[in-house]
């Protein structure tokens, strides 16, 4: 029911529709739709851990067969996954799923809810996770959603067990049973009672499922035939959940639309018992609330229901709004008129935006605003007054059928609006597993409505609303039309490094460059930069800033200052200051087609690796696979990279004919990137050469790949098999087993303390059987389980090295982790030792 997503005031009451840039009307299809979901009055909430976790053939089916408003609870915004789209890792990818979600969510109709839990990386049981998750604190998180959306079935995707497949997964459902008994406790998390009252579900459940060979369902569970074929929609519902899951593009979690009827099966897990459908003893209709009046007028409009005139339902929802404003004070009405409400806009055809011509503004400068407004309705709209943030104009205009109007406006940004970025990055997280999020209201809800808005005073009949238009930003894009998006409040002056990663080798100076983003056109006045560490000034410098300039100015940081850092990783602060204001924030956008335009803010810092630190190779060519860091890390390190394309493996052929290629030989070493072998589809026509590369004296490391949608079933000379198997404890201890092996003593001597500092994981997709030809380097393990070899393999074939090693360098390396980084350069020099 959050299809249109708009803010409206009805009456007193605060409706929030969650934020978005437009008010467009919904089609008559999903207006109808509507209208059965408003009659229809039970709630169902799903639940799990991650983004793309929840069944989304079921909440299609809920949503548009049986009409139950539906949400999805994600524990997490999926931080600690993989990126298949770019560099994008913790929480830039957490938003991107973030928004992947809620492109999904527009499609299969259900609303969306988070809790303040990070996505760490995978855990392997609930005993790993609440090392991590605070039980409690997520649990009351959980609580809160509950008794805000006030469903009538909590349905989980996974048990608490095993059998989950991940501690997290497990997790989740170990703290929506707990939450199941304690939302209807008015002594469990008492400090929410002065914003929601308590609710009590009626059952939990959990939705048994069939992944490859781990089947938990059984012809004794409760069964629902889901997939039936939707006129109105043109598909069946397990196509629509297809097309819905095929929007997490971050994770490659393209799917299949399935056309056809199939069986979901549900496990009993608390609350009153179902035998034949999810809803059993859930009478919950206006009838049944006291309110047959309001029961039989929707009977009459949805019957009556007009799908090319649906503006001609107006005067009986007009009435129908009337009855149930008339109401006692609830939640239950405050719902119920939100959602009659954006029925009624929906009906009169209504669409307004405010836009202005520029993304980004700055808090305190004027911007030129176009107020656009439209209805279709032969019933008249009337525009009464609009509210520009702090300036109001009365019009009392009628809005007359299909004809757009335009009103232009000079809006002055308030001088202490906020930074425009997601709620739950605008302060440093709690800790590494909680975000922390200080108005501990908006919890549960995916991102913040707008602070900044054009308020409209809006008449239709006899009855008022007041609508909320966020500013926003409109263009025209060659390929994809009209884009509408939020306005982005950014700092008068930005700061970025050039460099997201700086090497410094002992007794040498540091060099860095420093990026100024000048957006506002005010004069900066004495201008100095100070670039810290642990609060202490190791350099900077007086700087001019010209305004509505950018510029960048380098540094030199002595060695002298340098040395007396003991650490050999060290996180460098800017900060310039000017007429006593201090700037030292740099922006993090993402960009990418299927989602707007992202933003947050972070300290202006760049990694700093110290130490010794060597590279014996001059050249490498690179096989791109989903989004990493180590081209990039490479060329900081004064190694050229190539990227490898179609026509370095063919046309270059030596007259020998032995498939050796020329161009390949001038390479030191080729590395593939991360999941080479699951993203680019012409790996197979080049292995081949890969091999005569190899044999002919090439060095070859391949970093880690999953068995998913694989391109080539062999991807070493000697064969191995990759398997699920991961050490996720970044700390874990490691074992040499052969602490002479040249990958370990050149360039660089390699020993335990390189294995200090990592983060998240030591890897993941370990194989766990190879060929004799291989050699492993390390054993490992997490805590309680046996020891793992497959982390790295070392094999010679012909006069050169074959390397796979599934160790977690596309973590390690942005985060600066010069352990990680000598060893990653051994493997680069092994042909040349």
């Amino acid at each position: 029911m959050f299809k249109k997503q708009i803010s409206v005031f009805i009456l007193g009451f605060f409706m929030v529709f969650s934020s978005a840039q437009q008010i467009r009307p919904s089609k008559s299809s999903e207006i109808y739709r509507d209208l059965k979901t408003l009659k229809h009055l039970p709630k169902v909430l799903y639940l799990a851990a991650h983004p793309d976790d929840e069944n989304t053939g079921l909440l299609s089916w809920l949503i548009n067969d049986q009409n139950v408003e539906t949400g999805y609870l994600s524990l997490t915004r999926g931080d600690g996954g993989q990126n298949l789209l770019g560099t994008e890792q913790g929480a830039a990818l957490g938003l991107i799923r973030t928004h992947e979600l809620l492109e999904a969510r527009k499609l299969d109709g259900a609303q969306q809810f988070f809790t303040r839990a990070i996505d760490f990386g995978f855990s392997k049981n609930t005993t790993d996770t609440f090392k991590q998750w605070d039980e409690k604190s997520i649990t009351a998180d959980v609580v809160w959603v509950i008794r805000q959306f006030r469903p009538d079935v909590i349905i989980c995707r996974f048990p608490p067990n095993a059998a989950a497949g991940h501690g997290q997964h497990a997790a989740s459902a170990v703290v929506a049973e707990k939450a199941f008994r304690l939302a209807g406790d008015k002594n469990a998390f008492p400090d929410q009672l002065k914003y929601v009252n308590v609710w009590q579900p009626n059952r939990i459940l959990w939705n048994t499922f069939r992944f490859g060979s781990n089947n938990t369902t059984s012809e004794k569970q409760l069964k629902v035939t889901v997939g039936q074929y939707d006129a109105q929609l043109g598909m069946g519902y397990g196509e629509l959940a297809g097309l819905s899951r095929s929007l997490h593009k971050s994770q490659g979690a393209g799917t299949q639309s399935v056309a056809g009827i199939k069986t979901e099966y549900f496990s009993y897990v608390d609350g009153e018992p179902a035998k034949s459908t999810l809803f059993d003893g859930i009478d919950k209709t206006w009838t049944k609330e006291g309110n047959v009046d309001i029961d039989k007028s929707l009977d009459k409009i949805i019957s009556n229901f007009n799908f090319n005139r649906p503006d001609l339902s107006l005067p009986d929802l007009l009435a129908l709004r009337k009855k149930v404003a008339a109401m006692k004070e609830s939640d239950f009405k405050k719902n119920k008129i939100k959602s009659l409400d954006q029925i009624i806009l929906s009906c009169t055809g209504f669409m307004g935006e405010a836009v202005t011509n520029t993304a980004e503004a700055v808090a305190g400068e004027n911007y030129s605003f176009r107020l656009n407004l439209i209805s279709r309705a032969e019933n008249p709209v009337i525009l009464e007054n609009v509210k520009w943030l702090n300036q109001s104009e009365n019009f009392n205009r009628k809005l007359s059928k299909d004809s757009l109007i335009t009103i232009q406006h000079q809006v002055q940004i308030p001088s202490d609006a906020a930074l425009t970025e997601p709620y739950w990055l605008a302060a440093p997280a709690k800790d590494a597993a909680t975000f922390s999020v200080p108005d501990e209201t908006s919890v549960g809800l995916p991102e913040a409505e707008s602070p900044l808005n054009v308020l409209l005073d809006l008449k239709i009949g006899s009855e008022k609303f007041q609508v909320k238009l966020p500013l926003s930003f409109k263009k025209l894009d060659p390929v994809r039309g009209d884009v509408v998006e939020a306005l982005r409040i950014v700092p008068a002056l930005e700061l970025k490094f050039s460099q997201p990663l700086y090497l410094v080798k002992e007794n040498e100076d540091l060099n860095v460059s420093l990026n100024f983003k000048v957006n506002s056109n005010r004069q900066f006045n004495n201008g100095k930069v100070n670039l810290m560490f642990n609060g202490e000034r190791l350099g900077g410098g007086d700087v001019k800033a010209v305004k509505g300039k950018d510029f960048t100015v380098n540094f030199v940081i002595p060695n002298a200052e340098l040395s007396l850092i003991k650490s050999d990783q060290l996180q460098l602060e800017a900060g310039f200051v000017a007429d006593g204001i201090t700037y030292n924030k740099k922006q993090v956008l993402i960009q990418y087609p299927h989602l707007p335009s992202l933003q947050y803010f972070a300290p202006a810092t760049v990694s700093v690796m110290k130490g010794d630190i060597k590279a014996a190779v001059k050249k490498v060519g690179y096989i791109q696979g989903a989004g990493d860091f180590i081209p990039e890390f490479l060329r900081i390190a004064g190694v050229q990279v190539d990227v490898l394309k179609d026509e370095d493996f063919y046309g270059n052929i030596d007259e020998s004919g032995n498939g050796s290629l020329k161009r390949l030989s001038q390479y030191d070493a080729i590395v593939l990137g991360v999941r080479a072998n699951n993203t680019e589809k012409k790996l197979g026509r080049w292995m081949p050469f890969l091999w005569s590369y190899v044999k002919a004296g090439g060095n070859l490391v391949m970093q880690y790949n999953t068995n998913q949608d694989a391109t080539v079933d062999q991807l070493g000379m000697y064969s191995f098999s990759i398997a699920n198997k991961r050490v996720t404890e970044e700390n874990a201890s490691v074992r040499f087993l052969n602490p002479n092996h040249k990958l370990l003593n050149y360039p660089n001597k390699i020993t335990e303390n390189d294995f200090s500092g990592w983060v998240q994981e030591r890897g993941a997709y370990f194989p766990d059987k190879w060929d004799s030809a291989y050699e492993p380097l390390f054993e490992m393990r997490d805590t309680g389980e046996e020891p793992l070899q497959g982390s790295t393999l070392y094999a010679k074939y012909g006069k050169g090295n074959f390397i796979y090693t599934p160790l977690a360098f596309f973590r390690q390396l942005p985060a600066g982790n010069l352990g990680a980084a000598r060893l990653f350069l051994n493997f680069l020099s092994a042909q040349k030792n």
